[in-house]
């Protein structure tokens, strides 16, 4: 090139800037006409094939711009090929070219690992075992090893002294990267226990999280709320504080009603005759008031007690009569699961009346159909409560007292 511009009468210091900016402008423009083949000319047949195939792993790839981000090693490829046009300025663009790639091959692996997450997220055994903290560690230990060898590149050292370097910034990096080593051994603990995993009913009051797991990082552990709010766990949390997971309760197909009706102790009494043979009627009593009749006949006559005494002997009482009614309805009701615990108990009494406790089970784990399944129990229950002379006990209103007062029964 110097004999060429010699030729046209350019000598000296002159010759030798025009060469190099002729060079300059040459390789600018393999650069942009290399770019140019790849993004438009190879990106695109790339893109072609990929479209064509029923793959699913190049779709990810494509889409977290695996090929984008390789075609970027054209520039440094053919800016390296040039390198001896500048004798001078050889070592300074050989190092800049290493970093500039090392900086590309970065970006290229952070991607392979997003596409190997999203890949992977295809098959079921993701929700179960989650590798995303996995590959985030991965990735931290990529870019701490490629920022070493970039600084490497551009200052000219071996790499590996800047790496004995860091031994004495070891208490540094343990403080720096504290979240991360205990998200990590944290998620190791969690994915090998199987605590907790993406779509996950999960309940931790010390961070006002109720809701679904959606998301497994290196440290953190992402909720969405019911009320669609998003809570973010530090993933260390999970293993060093207490949660509920309701995992167990979904794959076991039934979920517990524990609802208690408080029962007016001053409506509790026995049964009369003609109450007897009113609920003798129902259905769900027939058989039961027949056999306790009985029972109950033998009993008093075995020890001749005087029953004309209302205390003495056995009776039935319209408390037990209708604990017997609610476990026998519960045991009919198609929404009940009949494989779990069904009970009705009463608890202690108190200054709110006896409770009267449901414990059983609905045949179904989803939301809306279970609240729907118990408040229909309850309607009935509280509805029927009349008919064996029982009241429900409850605070009085202002209702209530409005009422007495309009009735005189105080001023």
């Amino acid at each position: 090139m110097d004999e060429s511009l010699n030729s046209l009468g350019i000598t000296g210091d002159a010759s030798k800037v025009l060469a190099a900016l002729i060079a300059i402008l040459l390789i600018a423009l393999f650069c942009v006409l290399g770019n140019l083949i790849a993004r438009k000319v190879l990106l695109q047949l790339v893109s072609r094939l990929i479209k064509q195939n029923k793959y699913i792993w190049d779709d990810k790839l494509y889409e977290r711009k695996v090929f984008h981000r390789t075609a970027h090693l054209v520039t440094p490829l053919i800016i390296g090929f040039f390198t001896g046009f500048f004798p001078a300025y050889e070592i300074m663009i050989k190092r800049v070219l290493s970093a500039y790639v090392t900086l590309v091959l970065l970006l290229i692996i952070d991607s392979l690992l997003n596409a190997a997450d999203d890949i992977y997220r295809t098959f079921d055994i993701s929700k179960t075992r989650p590798i995303k903290g996995i590959l985030q560690v991965i990735k931290i230990v990529a870019f701490v090893v490629g920022g070493i060898v970039i600084i490497s590149s551009l200052i000219g050292q071996n790499p590996l002294i800047l790496l004995g370097g860091l031994g004495a910034l070891s208490a540094v990096i343990i403080l720096v990267f504290q979240s991360s080593i205990l998200g990590f051994v944290a998620g190791l603990q969690m994915t090998s226990n199987d605590m907790v995993r993406i779509g996950d009913w999960i309940e931790m009051p010390k961070y006002d999280a109720e809701g679904t797991v959606i998301d497994l990082t290196l440290t953190t552990v992402k909720v969405r709320n019911f009320d669609n709010t998003i809570t973010t766990i530090p993933a260390h949390a999970m293993i060093s504080d207490s949660f509920r997971n309701w995992r167990g309760m979904k794959a076991s197909g039934g979920r517990r009603i524990k609802r208690s009706i408080h029962i007016d102790v001053t409506s509790i009494g026995f049964l009369t005759e003609e109450m007897i043979e009113e609920l003798s009627k129902v259905e769900h009593l027939k058989e039961y008031i027949a056999d306790k009749r009985k029972e109950i006949e033998i009993y008093n006559k075995e020890r001749n007690i005087d029953i004309s005494v209302p205390v003495n002997g056995r009776r039935m009482t319209n408390i037990g009569t209708f604990r017997f009614y609610v476990y026998n309805y519960l045991r009919n009701h198609p929404g009940i699961h009949k494989g779990m615990t069904l009970m009705v108990r009463q608890l202690s009494p108190g200054s709110t009346g006896l409770p009267l406790e449901v414990y059983a089970f609905t045949a179904t784990t989803e939301w809306i159909e279970y609240e729907n399944i118990q408040s229909d129990i309850f309607d009935h229950l509280l509805a029927v409560l009349p008919h064996f002379g029982l009241r429900a006990f409850q605070e009085p209103a202002g209702y209530d007292i409005v009422s007495l007062r309009k009735n005189g029964v105080f001023e």
